[in-house]
């Protein structure tokens, strides 16, 4: 325990954790994906998906530049949106996202690992910077947005969107080697969705990195980092996410 300690202080005194100074905002996670991924859609990250009907494609497979979409449930009260960057496989792909492991964090090609039973993107577990794994606890999504060109843009900071930083941007090369374990036979066929999932569990805990790679073993400890936006925000953080997206449209 006191080595995480030591970390986190040091991440302190580093100011890579520092809260944004007082009266300023951080960078959410939906202007975000909106510049990135092209998606033109506003509005809190939870209404992200039904907004999406009769107007993008939506569905349950990762295609570059399609955003997920996650459900509301625990810290994340309002949702959160991620745009997908590099497909690597059924289960596994890269994300571009913000305001996850950290308030206005901006994290690059990191990855998400789908753990549901069906194999259908609807629980999600997420990298976690701070920590170097694989977040421990499992966020439950609505599915895939596909924007109308499939395609990556640039995002540059804008203090107008919020203060950010830049935490974590991995490079790609260094997830190709990974692989996610299949599940034992035997457990295939098991008709209890909840004995199901946690095999499905169990199987990416023991995801080992390549050479230099990334770690995605994942960590009780981790349960409890900030993602998605926070908990609760001030009056004046809605009025001025409510400007700032009408000033965009």
């Amino acid at each position: 325990m006191f080595r995480y300690v030591r970390w986190a202080a040091a991440l302190l005194l580093s100011g890579v954790m520092a809260a944004p100074v007082l009266g300023a905002t951080a960078l959410q996670c939906v202007p975000y994906a909106r510049i990135v991924s092209g998606v033109e859609i506003y509005g809190d990250a939870l209404t992200w998906w039904d907004q999406a009907e009769n107007r993008y494609q939506r569905g349950h497979r990762p295609r570059t530049g399609a955003v997920l979409a996650f459900r509301p449930a625990g810290p994340m009260t309002l949702g959160h949106v991620a745009v997908v960057s590099q497909v690597l496989g059924d289960r596994r792909i890269l994300i571009r996202h913000a305001n996850w492991s950290a308030p206005g964090a901006i994290e690059e090609d990191v990855m998400a690992v789908d753990v549901s039973p069906a194999g259908d993107w609807s629980e999600v577990r997420v990298w976690h910077s701070p920590t170097g794994q694989m977040g421990a606890r499992v966020n439950p999504a609505f599915g895939f947005i596909y924007g109308e060109k499939g395609k990556l843009r640039p995002f540059t900071p804008d203090p107008a969107l919020g203060t950010s930083t830049r935490f974590a941007g991995v490079d790609q090369n260094l997830w190709k080697d990974v692989r996610v374990p299949a599940r034992p036979a035997a457990l295939r066929s098991a008709s209890d969705d909840a004995q199901l999932r946690q095999a499905v569990l169990a199987d990416t805990r023991e995801v080992r990195r390549a050479p230099r790679g990334p770690r995605l073993e994942s960590d009780p400890r981790v349960l409890e980092y900030a993602d998605g936006t926070p908990a609760s925000r001030s009056l004046h953080d809605i009025i001025t996410d409510v400007k700032q997206e009408a000033r965009l449209r």
